[in-house]
This record gives C-alpha cells, structure tokens and sequence, in this order.
C-alpha cells in the first residue's frame, strides 16, 4: 500500500533526529583533538541548525466550501477521533491560519485582528509584537477544548461599506467579487487577519507546517500571503469540488496566485473533493468511476497538470473511516491515495533536497578538518627526515641544526607583517561585498520603489518600477560576484606565494556562487509580477496596499540577501582559518623541533626516543583520518542506503 505522510514524515524526523546527535557527537570528537577551527564550527553550527530548524510547509488552498478544512482534519488530525478545524456547511476558516510548533511558546491559538491591515507594518513584523494579538490557551489533551478554540478562524465581522474598502474588502469597480450586504447595509468580512495554531502535535512537532487559506477574496486583499507564504511553501494542496470542477473563482485563484513559474507545477496537487456526491444509488459503481473520471481529466486539462496530480478524494468519508477504523470505506475515499503523493512528492523531495544539502556541507567540513591533520602529517615527516639525517652526527653538527631551526622560526616570526598586510587588503574588498548585498542597501531599493508606487492613480508603470527595481538588485549581485572573483584571484596568488615560501599547503576555498541568488531574485519578481495583473490595479492605486506590498517584498528579500551573506562570511571564515590553522601549527612545530635537539643534546638516546615518538604520532594521526572519514560517513549515511554509494566516494576523495 505504500507509506503514508503522517509514516514518511515520521521517518523523516526519527532521521533528523539521529543526524543531531552524531553531529554532536562529531563536534566533541574534533574539539577533543584540535580540530575544531573556526571555519569548521561554522560550518556544524549550520549544518545543526539546518536540520534543527528545518520545517516543511504544505500550504491547502481553495475557494470557500471546497472542503479545505475538513481535508486538513482526516490527513493530520483523525487521531483526535472528531474534528479540530471547523468543517461545517457554508464559509469556515476565514482567515489564513498557520499550524506549527514552537517549544518556546504554551499551547496555544494567537489571533491577529483585521484592522491591522489599516497599518502599513507587514505580517512578518506583526509576529514580533505578541502583545497584539489575541492569544487562547489550548489543551492539546482536550479534543472538544480545541476544537471550539479553533471556530475563533471562523468569526466574522459586520462593517460599512467604506470600512471593507478600506481593509481590501470591497470594490466599487468590481462589484461581482464583493461579500453579501446585510440588511443594515453591512458587509461581511473576517474578525482576525491571521491565526497561528502552536500544538505538540506529533508531526508539527518534527517540523511540519501547515498553511490553511481562505478563498479568492481573502487571498487577493493580502500581499504576503499571496507573494512569500505562499511561494516558499514545499506543496501546495488546491481543492475543487468533484460535482463543479474548476469554476471561474477557482481559476483565478490559480492563475493568479498559484502558477508563478511553468517548471515549478510537480509540487501542486489538486484534489477533486466530495467525490462521494456523485456516489449515486442509481448509477453503477462503473458509471460513478467514469464520471469522476472524465472530471479529473477535464480538471488536469484546463490547469495545465497530468493527470496523475489530480486526486479524486472525499475528504469527510476518509475522516469518517479513520474514526470507526473503516478500511472499506477509507479505500473508497481515496484517502490513502492522497498521502502516498503527499509523502512521495513533498517528503520525497524535501529529504532529497536536505540530504544533498548534508552531503555537501559535510564533505566541505571533512576537506577543513582534513587538512589539519595533513599538516600535522607533514611537520611530523619533515622532523623525521631532520631527525634521521642526525644520526651518527657530532656535537657541533646539532648546534648548527639548532642555530638553523632558530634563524627558520625568526624569519618565520618577520613574515606575519606581511600577512596582515595581505588580510588588510582582502577584508577592504570583502567591506565592499558586505556593503553591495547588507541591509542599506536593500532599505534604499525599497524606500525608491515606495516612492514610485505612490504616484497618485492607477498604477500603469507599476512593473517597469518593479522591473528597474529587480534589474539594480541583480546588478548589485553581479558585482558582488566581480568582487568576490577579485578577491578569490588575490587568494589564489597569495596562498600559493606563502605554500612555496613557508612550505604551506593552503588552498583558497571555493568562491560563493551567488548566481543562485539570482535565480532566487528571479523567482520572487515573478511571484511579484504575477500580483502586479489588471486584476489589482484598483488595490495597488490605494497607497496603503502599496505600502504591504513592498514590505512583503523587503521581508522576502531580506532572507535571500542575509543567505548570500551567511555564505561570503562562511568563505572569508573558511581562508582565514586555514590561514591561523598553518601558522600556529608551524609556531607548534618550531616548538617541537628545538625541544628534541635539546634532548639529543642532553642524552645519546634522546635521537632514538624522538624517532619512535614521531613513528607512533604517525600512526595516531593514521588512526585520526580514518575515525574523522568513519563519522562523517555515518552523517552522510543516514538513514537510507541509497545516499552511502553517492556520497562516500567524495568523502574519501575530499
């Protein structure tokens, strides 16, 4: 039958899990033997805090009464035997609601009110100011206590007609898309502008995140739903309705805001809910399938998917059979159908990406620590080969060997002026990269984009201001990248200078490729272009929405430049620990060289005692290389086997 989600993405934690603790267990082992520099404890301070922190997100996405709630109940929350979210007739989650988990917060359900929408602070900063949201306890023991905390998603307000103009509600230019007016002329929209759900739930627990939007309406009216919740999710869930198909509204919502990018399509599945409404007693079960059939097919056609991702699924008899243990009745929901897509597709794709990221940044940690130990490798066999050529040798030939070593260590001692001077140079231009991609930088393309959005009237040059934007930032990468190949020349040069003087074994490492960020730069202008359509030119001509978008867009681009930087100051970090690495080795080993001479001075045994140390270190550092290639194997190798035939080659090489 396959696995399903919940049984994937518990394997995915069990592998995180062990993953944590061998790194741990590798940390110690190298900081026990000197060779934890700094390059190499940034790098598993990373790589810790990757698998610590990593989340997945599988963001559910319809058009009201779709049945998008009652899905999220039978996939994640059966195990409670009722429902958690509210799933009943009619509009339910009425604002976009985030589940997670977060050991640092209580149980609970924090709601943030719409009228922070009047205000031009973005979502992200509104989740650093807890004190303004409305916060319910939950017991995550008590099955009905949650689920009527959770109907919180569902209320609504009743408001006048300016009001829900005002908070993205209501448009005078398209009146065929605003919500119903009451008797007393007022208009329906939602109480709370966001929910975060924090529960110890088992799968959130292990990093799962899941996003519940609300219909059309709501999506449209909030910029950083629609342009970085939504496009940073690793699946998206769209529902239709079996007995509809894709309506108008549910067409829009994919154009729009789902289909930013045509290579991108293998991570959306569309589930054709309630297929158990056209379970018709008058009809065969032959005739039910091919009706349901020939929906699927015309769904996939008109949203441009193969089939395969289209699943018909009846979301309430699949919760159903889950609560009384039906395996009849879950097999003909086709439930189970939908877990193992979610499990193969998203988890899938999440271990793989994880996995690779792992292999990669512990192959580039087993390279840092290796070369210690060649260096200490290579000072051990040139003090054999001095110490060797000593033998049978008299007093004064040792006193001249001793004079040598001593005239070495001061020649060495001149040649860090030089050193500092090379790094004087290094760190100016590495000033420059830190200037082109920090936190100014981005402040300034913002406040000029800002400044362009609030021309008055309906803004037609809004993509060539968003265009003229994108074009500066990427320029601004490009030289970055100018630079960083400026100074990996410089690197090269003088590492092979100080090798050929000092008899070093430096290597520049290798230079940060920020292309990716400017494929990332890419990928948010299109998640932006696609928001900037003559379906919100009316929104964008009101001053405030401009505002939330640029914000949504600063919150976005903020996490791909920080990113860029984390990884220029990795590369800096890695040179210059290589660089301290070499030096104090060599102060070490002029130490270790003067001390035997004034043994072989002070004893005739002295020379044999000195040989037979250094063979054994030999053979301690033999023992050290094989234990460092033994662990970070393990690392790479859990817990599937298909990783240990890709990934140990490149360990043995590195």
């Amino acid at each position: 039958m396959g696995t399903s989600f919940n049984e994937q993405f518990d394997q995915h934690g069990a592998w995180r899990r062990e993953f944590a603790l061998r790194l741990k267990l590798l940390s110690e082992w190298l900081k026990d033997h000197e060779l934890l520099d700094s390059a190499v404890e940034e790098r598993l301070r990373r790589l810790e805090t990757q698998m610590r922190s990593d989340k997945v997100m599988v963001a559910f996405v319809a058009e009201f009464s779709r049945g998008k709630s009652e899905l999220i109940n039978a996939i994640f929350f059966a195990g409670y035997k009722r429902r958690i979210m509210p799933a009943s007739a009619g509009r339910t989650t009425m604002c976009p609601t985030e589940l997670g988990y977060d050991s640092d917060v209580p149980p609970c359900l924090r709601l943030l009110p719409i009228e922070t929408r009047l205000q031009p602070q973005a979502l992200m900063e509104w989740r650093m100011v807890p004190e303004k949201w409305t916060r319910v306890d939950l017991d995550v023991n008590d099955p009905a206590q949650l689920a009527q905390a959770f109907e919180k998603v569902a209320e609504i307000r009743h408001v006048s007609k300016d009001e829900a103009k005002a908070l993205g509600f209501w448009h005078d230019e398209v009146p065929e898309d605003n919500p119903m007016v009451n008797a007393a002329g007022l208009v329906e929209v939602p109480k709370w502008r966001h929910a975060l759900i924090n529960i110890a739930h088992p799968l959130l627990k292990q990093g799962l995140v899941i996003l519940d939007t609300p219909g059309l309406n709501a999506i449209g009216a909030e910029p950083e739903l629609t342009v970085n919740l939504i496009p940073q999710a690793h699946a998206v869930v769209f529902i239709l309705a079996a007995d509809t198909g894709v309506t108008k509204s549910d067409l829009a919502i994919w154009r729009e805001h789902l289909i930013t990018e045509a290579e991108n399509t293998d991570s959306r599945l569309v589930v054709l809910n309630k297929i158990d409404t056209m379970w018709d007693a008058l009809s065969t079960p032959a005739q039910v399938q091919a009706q349901i059939a020939r929906q699927r097919a015309t769904s996939a056609e008109i949203l441009g998917l193969p089939q395969e991702q289209v699943i018909p699924v009846s979301a309430q008899k699949g919760l159903v059979a889950k609560v009384n243990n039906d395996a009849a009745l879950l097999q003909a929901s086709q439930l189970p159908v939908l877990e193992r897509a979610l499990s193969q597709g998203v988890m899938g794709q999440r271990q793989k990406i994880l996995r690779s990221a792992v292999s990669g940044g512990i192959s580039e940690l087993r390279v840092e620590a290796a070369r210690a130990i060649n260096i200490r490798r290579r000072d051990l066999a040139e003090q054999m080969i001095e110490l060797k050529g000593l033998r049978g040798k008299n007093t004064s030939v040792i006193k001249h060997m001793r004079a040598r070593i001593e005239q070495e260590q001061g020649d060495f001692d001149v040649s860090g002026a030089r050193i500092h001077a090379v790094r004087s140079v290094h760190l100016k231009l590495l000033r420059e990269v830190f200037t082109l991609l920090g936190t100014s930088t981005l402040k300034a393309e913002m406040v000029e984009l800002t400044t362009a959005l609030r021309q008055p009237g309906i803004k037609l040059g809004v993509k060539k201001a968003y265009s003229q934007t994108f074009e500066r930032l990427r320029a601004g990468l490009r030289k970055a990248q100018s630079t960083n190949a400026e100074i990996q020349s410089m690197l090269t040069g003088t590492f092979r200078q100080l090798n050929a003087e000092y008899g070093f074994s430096l290597q520049a490492p290798k230079e940060p490729d920020l292309a990716r960020y400017g494929r990332d730069l890419d990928l948010v202008e299109r998640s932006h272009n696609q928001y900037l359509g003559v379906g919100n030119a009316l929104r964008l001509a009101q001053p405030e929405f401009a505002d939330r978008l640029v914000r949504a867009l600063a919150t976005r681009l903020r996490v791909v430049y920080e990113s860029a930087l984390g990884e220029v100051e990795l590369w800096n970090k890695s040179a210059a620990a290589q660089l301290d690495a070499q030096l104090r080795e060599r102060r070490r080993n002029f130490g270790r060289r003067i001390e035997a001479i004034e043994r072989i001075q002070e004893a005739a045994t002295g020379l044999d005692d000195r040989i037979g140390e250094i063979e054994s270190q030999e053979t301690a550092i033999d023992e050290l290389d094989a234990k460092l290639l033994e662990l970070t194997g393990h690392l790479v190798n859990i817990p599937a086997n298909e990783a240990s035939v890709e990934a140990q080659p490149q360990l043995r090489t590195a």
